[in-house]
């Protein structure tokens, strides 16, 4: 599936992804952090659907990059084995979701992984991100909310930094209310024109300028 899609992918980084779905399997026996639907689907479900994001946005070497409400680690164990030379930070709020993204990318050997326990409205950070990312977590005006004071100034990518959301359903309501939020530049790429699964139908990489 990962080769048909992105051809360009290392011996190294397919291995790596092959070693996801052992690995969640061991720690959700342990600590449930996937449905049991989506832990038999969790290279289409999670791990390609992540993939969504460099379909569109590619992060240049030293880029720095924030996985808001990360969960079990998605988008950002799978966007820190697509992107080598990146640094991720994974934050979410459930402690126990924490202690499998440390375990999988200690595992994996990802040194360019860091996870934190605290909510999004709580994160304190030493220094700022390119990007912000995030999967389901919240409706976009919250996330552009919590981002903004966590998101650089300088721009070197070739869309200005921001939010970047991989989104489901009818997203029109959500967009509607970034303009409450003052007028914020928006594009919509739907993930069907990426992938041709059936599960990617009304689903959505979406970016919010900061």
């Amino acid at each position: 599936m990962l080769e048909h899609y992105f051809p360009n992918l290392s011996p190294a980084q397919l291995a790596l992804f092959q070693q996801l779905e052992p690995l969640y399997r061991e720690w959700n026996g342990k600590i449930n952090v996937i449905s049991r639907q989506d832990i038999d689907n969790l290279m289409e479900r999670h791990v390609l659907h992540s993939l969504a994001i460099p379909k569109k946005f590619m992060f240049k070497p030293g880029a720095e990059v924030l996985d808001l409400g990360t969960g079990g680690g998605f988008p950002g164990i799978p966007l820190a084995i697509f992107f080598p030379e990146v640094q991720f930070t994974l934050v979410d709020g459930t402690g126990k979701k924490i202690t499998v993204v440390r375990e999988v990318a200690q595992a994996l050997g990802l040194s360019n992984v860091t996870a934190l326990h605290s909510r999004a409205e709580d994160l304190k950070m030493p220094h700022a991100f390119d990007f912000v990312v995030s999967r389901a977590v919240a409706p976009l005006d919250s996330l552009q909310a919590w981002s903004r004071r966590l998101i650089k100034k300088k721009h070197v990518h070739s869309y200005p930094n921001g939010v970047i959301a991989l989104k489901g359903g009818n997203i029109n309501t959500e967009i509607a209310a970034l303009a409450g939020h003052g007028k914020r530049y928006t594009e919509i790429f739907p993930i069907q024109n990426f992938f041709a699964e059936p599960f990617f139908e009304e689903k959505w990489v979406v970016y919010v300028q900061a």
